[in-house]
């Protein structure tokens, strides 16, 4: 059967044969053993309800042993024998384009060469899922091929509901992940309502179709390590170890961090482009194979003092190099201690919003190890995961005293480990202390790195991810996109205030050395951090080009990671201070927003980046087809877009949201924001 033909097939009425497990692909760990014996039986009725009863006697034992197995079914007998990949939008079988673009970015978020557990739907973070299992796969597919112009697919959780008569101008697709009722929202109540089929976790760009490989973190990551360089060049007293002392940002400095997963694969890439050394720990030798074949890591060493005498050869030339450490980063943390290696960048990107599920993986424990623990006895490896992160925040203070400079990137470290009773809190005195220690007003030792980098400096100012991929395909388009971006950043510079400067050479810059960066995996795509008015401008630029027949259709889109798109006190709306950071207004507003503003798909999750239950974020796609329909939907939506976050972070006082959404009413008059007024303090305090 060709391709086209396997898609408008669904679920097909004669079953496949069963597939063997495939040991040569990454595999998910097994989740917990949760449900009870009642529960088991739900689930198994809630999976055979996608197929006809003919087929429950044949299913029903191959679904409880993928359960009782791997902790969640599957289905991968239903897992398609053609190859997963983003093929051309011109082969999709359909009857809108729009739809078609929808189906090519679901394929993207699941080729191999790009998702983290192809076999389990999931494509980063441990958990982000596309689908639950691979007869919603099927379902998906074929409702997007028999798709009009005037429906919606209405997802609900991975589940297609079903097609819904709607209008040209609604989205085609409605993607809801994770949405719970509040008080059901704890992580032992996603293991659960996920083992029953009724629920997943789309973490962020994973469940809305949005996945553009590495490609989209080593961009935010590179911008991150930037302008932490920036930080310790400006505050440093001394130049021995900052990297500063032969006047180059990043030279000589030394970057220590953890995870070469999905996500946090994008750390070594990032490091070589912002010029400094990076050493980057993983406990999983398919990860380290993974990141080492395809260019974005330089080196890998087993060796903990073989690690110390290429990083310390390295400081001295002032080389840019990137080190994959296969073992746990508390041994690095440690050794570099004992043996007074300088770090001057310290995080930690595995993902601590899955701790207790193959998120962190605690030091003293093999791969094989912590994998059987966590299956078989949960708490033992819960109490060993806090015992690492007490160890590896206590290497990490030893090393702050001695200067580095630590920053939470977002993977809820800081939250976890304070959990675990680490000393990751700061005292009157300015001692280490654990929560319990701290007193009422604590706050954490060291801040995220959205308080003290990616808020103040491109957030507040309306800067964030602007992503796009080419449906054709092609090189050439890709090619001809970052030539039309270039030029348009250019142009928008040179009229730019002083207060952006910076963001916009960063940008330039970035998209000038894409190419030869290698970025591409998966997709023909592209990111780079503009602001609402270059959004606006390269996406019309765009559009104009797909007009003339000089390119192809362009899928425009985002990471949840931006201005507007997530309410996440931990990390997005960190900077946020005037009480309204665990509210989620915003997040819901913004998809609402781009809904009837024209998006061809929007998403809301519960979970991503920092955990379940601790972060609410939406996101979008748009299909521009080179028409007036897509320049006035684009116009529209991206406007919205950007301008309700800088709105609502304008309300928190933030000094650059306030200069930036003055900035948008002065260009669009129907722009009405309500402004704060300052308080003086001396006020309050008497």
């Amino acid at each position: 059967m060709d391709f086209k033909n396997a898609i408008l097939e669904g679920i097909p009425n004669t079953l496949p044969t069963a597939k063997n497990f495939d040991s040569a692909v990454n595999h998910a760990p097994k989740r917990k053993d949760i449900l009870s014996s009642e529960e088991k039986k739900l689930a198994l009725r809630n999976a055979l309800r996608y197929f006809d009863k003919k087929h429950h006697e044949e299913l029903l034992p191959e679904f409880r042993h993928e359960l009782e197995t791997y902790g969640r079914i599957y289905m991968y007998r239903l897992r398609p024998d053609y190859e997963m990949y983003a093929r051309p939008i011109s082969e999709y079988p359909g009857k809108c384009e729009q739809a078609k673009g929808i189906m090519l970015m679901i394929q993207n978020n699941l080729d191999p060469k790009v998702a983290q557990h192809p076999h389990e739907l999931i494509t980063y973070g441990g958990n982000g899922a596309v689908f639950q299992n691979w007869a919603q796969y099927r379902l998906v597919m074929k409702y997007l091929a028999e798709m009009t112009g005037e429906q919606t697919l209405v997802m609900n959780s991975g589940h297609p509901l079903g097609l819904f008569p709607s209008h040209k101008d609604a989205p085609r697709v409605v993607v809801t992940n994770g949405m719970m009722i509040p008080n059901y929202s704890k992580q032992d109540d996603w293991e659960r309502f996920n083992a029953l089929g009724v629920t997943q976790y789309g973490q962020m760009t994973a469940g809305s179709y949005m996945y553009i490989g590495p490609q989209g973190i080593v961009h935010g990551t590179t911008i991150t390590v930037l302008n932490a360089l920036r930080k310790i060049a400006r505050t440093s007293t001394s130049p021995d170890g900052t990297g500063i002392k032969k006047g180059n940002l990043g030279e000589g400095s030394l970057f220590v961090t953890s995870g070469l997963g999905g996500m946090s694969g994008a750390q070594p890439k990032a490091g070589n482009i912002a010029g400094c050394i990076t050493v980057c720990a993983e406990v999983n030798p398919k990860a380290v194979e993974t990141r080492h074949s395809q260019g974005w890591v330089d080196e890998v060493v087993e060796d903990l003092d073989l690690l110390v005498q290429k990083v310390t050869e390295a400081k001295a030339a002032g080389k840019t190099i990137s080190f994959a450490y296969l073992g746990n980063v508390v041994e690095v943390w440690e050794k570099f201690d004992e043996e007074n290696v300088q770090i001057d960048l310290g995080s930690d990107q595995t993902s601590l919003h899955n701790p207790w599920a193959g998120g962190y993986y605690p030091v003293g424990l093999s791969l094989e190890e912590a994998n059987e623990m966590m299956s078989k006895d949960p708490e033992r490896f819960k109490e060993k995961v806090r015992e690492s992160l007490r160890r590896q925040t206590d290497a990490i203070n030893c090393h702050t005293k001695k200067g580095t400079y630590f920053f939470d990137y977002g993977n809820a470290f800081l939250l976890e480990a304070s959990r675990a009773g680490a000393k990751i809190y700061r005292d009157g005195k300015g001692n280490f202390v654990s929560g319990t220690s701290a007193g009422e007003e604590k706050d954490f030792a060291y801040p995220s790195y959205v308080q003290d980098i990616m808020g103040p400096m491109c957030f507040d100012l309306g800067f964030g991810p602007f992503r796009w991929v080419c449906a054709s395909g092609k090189e050439e388009d890709l090619e001809r996109t970052d030539a039309i971006a270039r030029e348009m950043l250019k142009k928008l510079k040179q009229e730019a205030p002083d207060e952006i400067q910076q963001q916009m050479q960063d940008n330039i810059k970035w998209i000038e050395g894409a190419r030869a960066n290698k970025l591409v995996v998966g997709s023909q795509a592209r990111i780079l951090y503009a602001d609402a008015q270059g959004r606006i401008e390269i996406a019309k630029a765009f559009n104009k080009a797909i007009e003339k027949g000089e390119i192809g259709i362009v899928i425009l889109g985002r990471d949840h990671h931006d201005v507007s798109g997530t309410d996440s006190p931990y990390r997005e709306t960190s900077n946020i201070y005037d009480g309204s950071r665990f509210t989620a207004d915003m997040a819901i507003q913004n998809v609402i927003g781009d809904s009837f503003r024209g998006a061809t798909w929007v998403s809301i999750h519960n979970g991503g980046g920092v955990g379940w239950g601790e972060v609410i974020n939406g996101g979008f796609g748009m299909v521009l087809e080179g028409n007036k329909e897509s320049e006035r939907r684009l116009n529209a939506m991206l406007f919205w877009d950007v301008n309700n976050g800088i709105a609502r972070r304008s309300w928190a006082r933030n000094e650059g949201a306030i200069f930036a959404i003055k900035r948008a009413m002065e260009t669009e008059p129907r722009l009405k924001v309500t402004l704060p007024n300052m308080v003086d303090d001396s006020l309050l305090d008497t």
